[in-house]
């Protein structure tokens, strides 16, 4: 209906204003109101331009990722009272919009001769401390030439922190089980924790049973074939390529894949917004809770 006003009000001149609104079926006392209105949306185009700027300058500190929650997110921690419906207005108003999704290629393959392991998630991909229970999964890295890097990480369930990971053209299990000692490493031991995963053939092998025992780490599998059962490490990995390949095809040649990829890494933990952490990075969320602690204590 709104839309029809700007017509009438176009073509005033021509034709008379009680005609073209029968003419459009729109209400005359309507189309005097919304003229009346005109200086408040004049106010508000400004304010909208305005507010677009500052849209633009925390998009493109993200990449060109961030999506509108996240975008509220900072605009509030710098201290702009804005309702996330305005933000996402004005984004698509002004065409800026977060990278989308692209097609998953299954990198899973179940191992029928490796031993149960129970599912101590439940889909529950959540802690109340850190270093409690982690996470991890493979992704492929597409490069130039149609050949493949593989990542292999590890997560907190408590942040989604990446504590480790593992980067390799190969999906050994050495690939799995470098991450793991590097979150070992990064977190000075895992003794007592539950690391989930799916039923890949390198989560389930000898070794890699054999590194989680030395380790001290409870193992985890969920259902075979239920990408459910790793959802939020799959969730991890989907984001990493949408903000980092943002509709290209490859990542280039390896040395500029692990560069990129490192890069991504090393904003996810210090930079970027989690939803799931209240809009906080994970080394924000951790450093908050660990403080919250200390303060109780005290």
């Amino acid at each position: 209906m709104v839309s029809r006003f700007p017509f009438v009000h176009g073509h005033r001149d021509a034709y008379e204003v009680k005609r073209l609104c029968q003419v459009l079926d729109v209400n005359r006392s309507s189309y005097c109101k919304w003229l009346g209105g005109g200086a408040a949306r004049a106010v508000r185009r400004r304010e909208d331009q305005v507010l677009a700027e500052r849209i633009r300058r925390i998009h493109a500190g993200s990449g060109g990722t961030y999506g509108s929650p996240r975008v509220t997110a900072e605009l509030r921690e710098a201290g702009k009272r804005v309702n996330h419906k305005r933000v996402a207005r004005v984004m698509r108003t002004y065409s800026i919009a977060g990278v989308r999704l692209r097609r998953r290629v299954r990198t899973t393959v179940f191992d029928p001769a490796a031993g149960a392991v129970p599912d101590l998630f439940q889909r529950d991909f959540t802690a109340t401390e850190p270093g409690r229970t982690y996470m991890g999964d493979i992704t492929y890295l597409p490069l130039v030439g149609g050949e493949f890097l593989y990542l292999a990480t590890v997560l907190d369930c408590f942040s989604r922190k990446v504590v480790g990971w593992s980067i390799a053209d190969h999906m050994r299990t050495d690939l799995v089980a470098d991450a793991l000692r590097m979150a070992a490493q990064v977190r000075g031991g895992l003794e007592g924790a539950v690391f989930h995963s799916d039923h890949g053939a390198q989560y389930g092998s000898r070794a890699f049973a054999d590194l989680c025992s030395g380790l001290g780490v409870t193992r985890s599998m969920g259902a075979v074939g239920s990408s459910a059962d790793n959802a939020a490490c799959e969730s991890f990995h989907a984001s990493l390529k949408r903000e980092t390949l943002q509709g290209a095809r490859d990542f280039g040649d390896p040395a500029t894949c692990r560069g990129t990829v490192f890069a991504w890494l090393t904003r996810y933990n210090t930079r970027r917004r989690h939803s799931a952490n209240g809009h906080l990075s994970p080394n924000e969320y951790e450093r908050r809770h660990h403080t919250a602690k200390l303060t109780l204590a005290a």
